[in-house]
C-alpha cells in the first residue's frame, strides 16, 4: 500500500511538472502574437534541441511538453469531404466534380468541407485526439491528368484536360484554405507531383520519361496553377520516377521547377512510404540513411512514412546538416502557426464555427447541387425521360439500386441518412405509383439460382429504372480496390459480364422504357449494352445524396447539366498501351480513334442553339487580347443549365499541336425560349501553345474557334450536341 502511495503521488508530480511547463510555455516568445510567424518559429527553433526537430519530419510528430509544442499528425484527407473522422458530409467524387464544369460550385464545396473541419478538429483536441485524420492539413485534392481510363485512381481527378483540372483545382484549394489575411482555415495539398497516373501495380518502381512537350502541356499546368494561382500550400510527391529520378529526389522537378520557376513556398511531403522507393523501388541509394539525406537536400520538407526517422543517424554521418534541417522544419512550423495553433482560440475567427455545420442540412443542399450538376445525359431516345411523377407502376432493379457503397467512391466519410437511388425515387414518386424493387443480379459475378424471377418484372410495369456500375471495390487505389484483380486497375473497360447480361435479359422483357443509371469513377464501354436501353443516366459516385439528386433530374425537377470531363472510348482497343505516358492518342486533344462519348459531352431535356459568333480581332499580333462574342439560345421547352466551351483548333499542318484545346468555358441558366449573349475575353497567355521544347510561345498561323456544348465532332452532332459556332482567326 505504501508503494502504491508513493507510485500515485510520483504520477501527480510528474502531471504537475508537465503542466508547470506548459503553463512557463506559454509566456515564452514564441506565444507571443504581436511578433510575426517567422519570427515566432525561428524563436521556437532556437530553443529546440538537435533531437527534438529531428523527432518533427515524419507526419506523426511527438509533443515537446516543455515548448509547448502539441503532438501532431499531418495526414488528413478531404478528396469530397472530410474523410476516415466519423461524421461528416460526403461529396460527389472528384470526377463527378470535374463534371459539373462549375469551378464557383466547387468552391462552396471546399468551404463547406474546411468549415466541417475546422468544427470537429475543436472537438477533437477537446477529447485529447490529436491523431491521423483528426488534423487540417489536408493532402487534397488529386489534380494528376486522368490520361488512361484504366487507371483506378482516376475517379479521384478532375478529369483529363489540364485547363478544366486548373480551373476546379484552384476553386478547391481557395475554398479550403480560407480568405483570412493571418490563418488558413486549413490548408490543401496538390499531388501527386508529378507524371502520375499508373499503373497501380508499378507506382512504386516505374519512370516516367514523357517528352517535354507533354511534361508542361499536359502533365505539370494543374501543378502550375494550383501554386500561382491557388497558392496552394503544400505539394505531395509521387512514388514514381521521372527522367530516372525518384519524384521525391528530382532536382529538377523540387527545386527547378515548382519553387525557382513557380515561386512555391509551402511544404512539401512525400506519398506514404515514397522515401522508402528512393532505395527498394528505384534503387537510388543504398542505405536508409542515404534515401532521407537525398530526399531532405531535394526539398522534402515531411515523410508519411518512416524513412525520417533516420534524419539524426544520417546527421551523425555527415550527410546532412543542422543548417539544412533548420530550413526545412522551418517551413513545417510556419504552416502549424499559420494554422493558428500556437494562438490564443478567440485570435483565431475559425474557432468560432460551431459543430451544427456538420453534415448540416445546408451542407447536404451543396452536395445535392454538385451531384445534380454532375450527372450526365449519355442517351434519351424519343425524350422518355423525364418520367411522369404519377407513373402508375415502376419497377427500380440492379446491383446497385439500394446500395449505399456506390455513393461513396474512395476516401470518404461517414454520413447518416445516405440516400440511395431506390430511396430517392421511392421518396419522389406519387404516393400512389407501385414500386417494385429486386436487386436482381449480384454486382461482380453471376447468380447461382437459375430461378431469378427479377427479369420477369419488366413485363408488368410502365418503366423499370436499372441501376448498374462497378464502384471502389474494382476501381482504386492497390490497397482499396478488393475485388479488382489487378490492384485496383482495370484490365478493360466493360461492366461486369453479370451485369451486362441482366441489362440484355431485362430489355427483352420491358414493356416501358428502361432506364439505365450507370455508377462509375472512369469510362465505361457501353457499346454492349447501349442498343438495349432507352436512357442512360450518368451519376459517377454521386455522394450521399446521390439518390435525391438521380431522382430529380430523372423526374425533370432538375434538367440534367453535366459533361463529360474524360473521353469515353468504345473499348479498350483503341487506347495506347496503359504504362505508356506519351500522350499520342490520348485524351480529347491527341485521339484519332472515334470515341464512343466525346469529353464535353452532354444531353439535356432541352436543345440548344448557338448563333452570330464575332471575334473584336481576326487576325492577331502578339501582345493582343480578344474578345469572342456568340449568342446561346434554349429552343426548347424547358429551363436548363448547359456549359458552352470554346475550343483552339489549329488548321495548319504542327504535328506537336494538339487537334483541339480547351480555352474557356462558361455555365449559363436558360430559360425556354431564352437568348443570351456570351463574351469569352482571351489574353495572349490563353493563345500561346507549347512547342517540343516545352515552351509556352506564341506559334503563328490559322486556327479556328469552335464554339459548342461538347467536343465538336461528327459524333458528337450525332449524339445531340449543338451544332458548333465558328470563328476563323490568324496569329501574326
Amino acid at each position: 500500500m505504501k508503494f502504491f502511495s508513493k507510485y500515485i503521488s510520483n504520477i501527480i508530480l510528474c502531471a504537475c511538472l508537465i503542466a508547470a511547463s506548459t503553463v512557463k510555455s506559454q509566456h515564452q516568445k514564441w506565444f507571443d502574437e504581436s511578433l510575426s510567424f517567422e519570427k515566432r518559429v525561428d524563436l521556437l527553433l532556437n530553443a529546440m534541441t538537435i533531437d527534438e526537430k529531428c523527432g518533427q519530419f515524419t507526419s506523426d510528430t511527438p509533443a515537446i511538453p516543455r515548448l509547448g509544442v502539441p503532438e501532431y499528425n499531418w495526414w488528413n484527407e478531404a478528396l469530397h469531404g472530410v474523410a476516415r473522422n466519423g461524421k461528416a458530409t460526403i461529396f460527389p467524387q472528384g470526377i463527378a466534380m470535374g463534371a459539373t464544369f462549375n469551378p464557383s460550385l466547387i468552391k462552396e464545396v471546399a468551404n463547406a468541407i474546411s468549415d466541417e473541419a475546422r468544427a470537429k478538429f475543436q472537438v477533437s483536441k477537446s477529447i485529447g485526439n490529436r491523431g491521423i485524420y483528426a488534423g487540417l492539413t489536408f493532402w487534397s485534392p488529386n489534380i494528376n491528368i486522368f490520361r488512361d481510363p484504366r487507371w483506378g485512381r482516376g475517379q479521384e481527378t478532375y478529369g483529363e484536360d489540364p485547363f478544366l483540372t486548373s480551373k476546379i483545382g484552384v476553386a478547391f484549394v481557395e475554398g479550403l484554405q480560407g480568405k483570412d489575411p493571418k490563418y488558413f482555415k486549413t490548408t490543401a495539398c496538390a499531388k501527386h507531383f508529378a507524371v502520375h497516373s499508373g499503373p497501380e501495380a508499378l507506382r512504386h518502381s516505374f519512370n516516367a520519361n514523357p517528352s517535354k512537350l507533354d511534361l508542361y502541356e499536359t502533365y505539370l499546368p494543374a501543378f502550375k496553377s494550383l501554386v500561382q494561382e491557388g497558392k496552394v500550400q503544400g505539394i505531395m510527391g509521387a512514388y514514381n520516377a521521372v527522367y530516372g529520378d525518384p519524384a521525391n529526389a528530382s532536382k529538377l522537378l523540387m527545386d527547378d521547377i515548382l519553387k525557382k520557376q513557380w515561386g512555391f513556398e509551402g511544404y512539401i511531403v512525400s506519398d506514404c512510404g515514397a522515401l522508402v522507393d528512393i532505395m527498394k523501388g528505384h534503387k537510388k541509394v543504398k542505405t536508409v540513411e542515404e534515401a532521407a539525406a537525398l530526399a531532405l537536400k531535394t526539398g522534402v520538407n515531411l515523410n508519411c512514412g518512416w524513412v525520417y526517422k533516420n534524419i539524426k543517424s544520417a546527421l551523425d554521418k555527415g550527410l546532412i546538416t543542422e543548417e539544412l534541417i533548420n530550413e526545412r522544419l522551418k517551413k513545417l512550423f510556419l504552416i502549424r502557426f499559420q494554422l493558428g495553433f500556437f494562438d490564443k482560440d478567440e485570435s483565431n475567427p475559425y474557432n468560432t464555427i460551431g459543430i451544427e455545420v456538420i453534415n448540416s442540412d445546408a451542407h447536404k443542399a451543396v452536395a445535392r447541387k454538385a451531384s445534380q450538376q454532375s450527372i450526365v445525359l449519355l442517351k434519351n431516345k424519343d425524350n422518355v425521360l423525364p418520367l411522369d411523377k404519377n407513373i402508375k407502376t415502376l419497377y427500380v432493379t440492379g446491383s446497385f439500386a439500394a446500395s449505399t457503397d456506390i455513393l461513396l467512391a474512395n476516401y470518404y466519410g461517414s454520413a447518416p441518412n445516405m440516400v440511395t437511388v431506390l430511396e430517392g425515387i421511392t421518396e419522389k414518386v406519387s404516393l400512389g405509383t407501385s414500386v417494385e424493387y429486386r436487386l436482381g443480379v449480384l454486382p461482380f459475378q453471376n447468380n447461382l439460382n437459375p430461378l431469378n424471377w427479377a427479369v420477369q418484372v419488366p413485363k408488368t410495369v410502365d418503366a423499370t429504372v436499372l441501376v448498374a456500375g462497378i464502384s471502389n471495390e474494382m476501381e482504386g487505389e492497390e490497397v482499396d480496390a478488393i475485388a479488382s484483380e489487378h490492384k485496383g486497375d482495370r484490365k478493360d473497360l466493360k461492366l461486369p459480364q453479370s451485369q451486362i447480361d441482366y441489362i440484355k435479359a431485362v430489355s427483352k422483357n420491358k414493356k416501358g422504357p428502361l432506364i439505365l443509371v450507370l455508377g462509375t469513377g472512369s469510362p465505361v464501354s457501353l457499346d454492349e449494352v447501349e442498343p438495349y436501353v432507352d436512357a442512360i443516366v450518368l451519376m459517377w459516385y454521386p455522394g450521399e445524396q446521390g439518390g435525391n439528386a438521380v431522382a430529380d433530374v430523372i423526374f425533370g425537377d432538375v434538367a440534367p447539366s453535366g459533361h463529360l470531363p474524360i473521353t469515353f472510348p468504345k473499348n479498350v482497343e483503341q487506347l495506347p498501351p496503359f504504362d505508356d505516358y506519351s500522350m499520342k492518342g490520348r485524351t480529347y486533344k491527341y485521339m484519332t480513334e472515334e470515341p464512343m462519348y466525346p469529353f464535353g459531352f452532354g444531353l439535356s431535356y432541352s436543345t440548344l442553339e448557338i448563333k452570330n459568333p464575332s471575334s473584336s480581332e481576326t487576325i492577331i499580333k502578339k501582345g493582343k487580347r480578344i474578345s469572342v462574342s456568340v449568342d446561346v439560345k434554349n429552343s426548347g421547352d424547358k429551363d436548363y443549365e448547359d456549359v458552352i466551351q470554346m475550343y483552339l483548333v489549329p488548321e495548319d499542318t504542327k504535328d506537336f499541336l494538339p487537334f483541339y484545346a480547351l480555352k474557356s468555358f462558361q455555365r449559363v441558366p436558360l430559360n425556354k425560349g431564352e437568348t443570351k449573349k456570351l463574351t469569352f475575353n482571351l489574353t495572349e497567355e490563353d493563345l500561346k501553345q507549347t512547342n517540343l521544347e516545352g515552351e509556352k510561345t506564341w506559334i503563328k498561323g490559322n486556327y479556328k474557334l469552335l464554339i459548342s456544348n461538347a467536343l465538336p465532332s461528327h459524333r458528337s452532332a450525332n449524339l445531340g450536341a449543338a451544332k458548333p459556332a465558328e470563328i476563323k482567326i490568324k496569329l501574326k
